[in-house]
C-alpha cells in the first residue's frame, strides 16, 4: 500500500470515529434529558397521588366549596394526562407546563380557602397532608430546574458545530424547557370569601 492509500484509510476511519463520537455525545446528553424529565415525572406522580387524599379530607368541613374541590381534581387529571402525554413526546412540555400551573393555582386557592375553616386547619391529617404538598412542591420544582439544565445541555451539544451537521440526520430533535408562558400562570391567585 502506498502512502496515498494509507492517508485515504485513516482519514475515512477518522471521520466514522468522529461521527461515533458525535452520536454517542447526543444519545448521552438525550439520555441525562431523558432521565431528569422522569424525576419531575416521579414528584408529579407523588403530587397526584396526595391530592385526592387532601380533598377527601377537606371535604366534610368544606360542603359549601365544593366547586373549588371538584376543580382540583378536574385539574389533577388533566395535568396526569398532560404529563403522560409529555413522557411520549417531549414536543407536549408546553401543554404539561399549562396543566400544571392551572394546578398550582388552584391549590393556591384550596389552600387559602381551608385557612378559612378552624377544624379543618387543626385537623392532623389535613396538616400532615399540606405538609407533604408542600414538600413535593419544593421537589417538583428543583426536579424542573434540572430538567431546564439538561435540556439546555442537551439543545447546546445538538446545535453546536460539527454536531448540528449530523443530529438532524440522526433524528436528535430540539428539546423544549418547562416554561410558563401563560399570563394568567404568571399571575398571583386572588382569594376573596364572600
Amino acid at each position: 500500500m502506498d502512502a496515498v492509500a494509507i492517508g485515504m484509510v485513516l482519514g475515512f476511519l477518522g471521520v466514522i470515529v468522529w461521527v461515533i463520537f458525535i452520536y454517542n455525545g447526543l444519545v448521552s446528553a438525550a439520555n441525562q434529558m431523558k432521565n431528569a424529565f422522569s424525576q419531575i415525572d416521579v414528584q408529579l406522580q407523588r403530587r397526584y397521588d396526595l391530592i385526592p387524599n387532601l380533598v377527601e379530607t377537606a371535604k366534610e368541613y368544606m360542603r359549601h366549596e365544593r366547586e373549588t374541590l371538584e376543580a382540583v381534581i378536574a385539574a389533577r387529571n388533566s395535568a396526569q394526562a398532560a404529563a403522560k402525554k409529555a413522557a411520549q413526546d417531549p414536543g407536549a412540555m408546553a401543554e404539561l407546563a399549562a396543566a400544571e400551573s392551572g394546578l398550582s393555582g388552584l391549590l393556591t386557592k384550596f389552600f387559602a380557602l381551608s385557612e378559612a375553616y378552624p377544624d379543618l386547619k387543626a385537623n392532623e391529617n389535613m396538616a400532615q397532608l399540606q405538609e407533604e404538598l408542600a414538600s413535593t412542591e419544593n421537589r417538583i420544582s428543583f426536579s424542573r430546574q434540572a430538567y431546564n439544565d439538561a435540556v439546555m445541555h442537551y439543545n447546546i451539544r445538538r446545535e453546536n458545530f460539527p454536531n448540528v451537521l449530523l443530529a438532524g440526520t440522526f433524528g436528535f430533535r430540539a428539546a423544549t424547557q418547562w416554561e410558563t408562558d401563560t399570563p394568567v400562570a404568571r399571575q398571583n391567585v386572588q382569594v376573596k370569601f364572600s
